[in-house]
């Protein structure tokens, strides 16, 4: 029985680097940190295993990472999210960035 849980707790914590290389990956370094999201398909998590185990990853990648992680399952696609109070200095430029986004939008939709 050892062994097995030996194995699991491995297979465990390779799971919670690979999340943890993911969530860094999608940061933006502009935002320093901040407004961390990962989506994860359907496929994703049937690759990852079970979804308690995929969520309980998650959220200790993030805690890895200093974020404040949530999950949330919308359909088949698991949604990880850090929701920490952002700074106004980060807020202010991903709004400028949004704000430029949508002008972008409009100007190539015409």
């Amino acid at each position: 029985m050892p062994v097995r849980d030996e194995l699991a707790r491995r297979r465990y914590e390779k799971l919670v680097d690979r999340l943890e290389s993911l969530m860094r990956a999608a940061l933006k370094p502009e935002y320093r940190g901040y407004y961390g999201q990962l989506i994860l398909s359907g496929e994703d998590l049937a690759e990852m295993g079970k979804l308690k185990d995929v969520r309980r990853a998650a959220r200790e990648a993030g805690h890895q990472l200093g974020w404040k992680t949530t999950t949330h399952l919308v359909g088949d696609r698991l949604f990880v999210l850090d929701e920490r109070e952002v700074p106004d200095e980060i807020e202010r430029i991903a709004g400028d960035a949004a704000g430029a986004a949508m002008d972008r939008a409009r100007r190539d939709g015409r």
